[in-house]
């Protein structure tokens, strides 16, 4: 069977206003949120795109130096930064700069920022549940839905030519969407780092 081709598509654009640090670059075990999740994605995806905004530059010189200092040079390789230059209008606008550099793939993995602690296994159980009779894979734990989102190739377009404006809940509303829920015991895709206090928790 052939395999799927999917690119990883991390967001990193915001502000981080309400945590009072620049998200993307905290810390988790020892490593930013944006290089944890690096290193998990390489071992499903064939390219990562990771969309900038606030702060791209240190992001950006920050991330490509902690790969080298331990030697990730592969890793690197199969990053892009594209930088949105209009992320304080939302989050969509940057899932829209993100598909806009997707080339060639049958699925992208649509991944906040803050779920650094989603464990590998998550991903290569996740990516398992690909099929082609749907192009909307979400986890949901106790029938409460998760991230991050596996979107299918079809959708892409549908994506890129909606308004700015709009957002997943109403692209999941087009009758060209076939959901797939797949029910897991990771409750790891309900993180949501937003404050100083959801940070001190982890």
């Amino acid at each position: 069977m052939k395999r799927h081709k999917i690119y990883g598509l991390i967001l990193s654009a915001g502000l981080s206003g309400r945590m009072k640090m620049f998200k993307p670059l905290a810390k988790y075990k020892g490593k930013t949120f944006l290089h944890n999740i690096i290193i998990k994605l390489d071992k499903i995806c064939d390219e990562i795109i990771i969309v900038t905004g606030f702060n791209s530059d240190e992001l950006k010189t920050e991330t490509i130096k902690s790969l080298k200092n331990e030697n990730q040079f592969e890793v690197i390789n199969k990053i892009k930064f594209t930088f949105n230059e209009s992320f304080q209008k939302g989050m969509f606008t940057s899932l829209q700069k993100g598909i806009s550099e997707v080339k060639n793939c049958d699925w992208i993995l649509y991944h906040f920022v803050d779920q650094p602690g989603l464990p590998e296994n998550f991903y290569l159980d996740f990516i398992k549940q690909a099929e082609r009779d749907y192009n909307w894979l979400q986890p949901v734990n106790k029938d409460q839905k998760g991230h991050p989102i596996l979107l299918g190739k079809e959708l892409f377009d549908l994506i890129a030519d909606s308004s700015p404006g709009s957002n997943l809940r109403e692209i999941s509303k087009n009758p060209k969407v076939k959901k797939k829920y797949w029910e897991c015991y990771y409750k790891e895709i309900f993180q949501d780092i937003d404050t100083e206090e959801d940070y001190l928790k982890i």
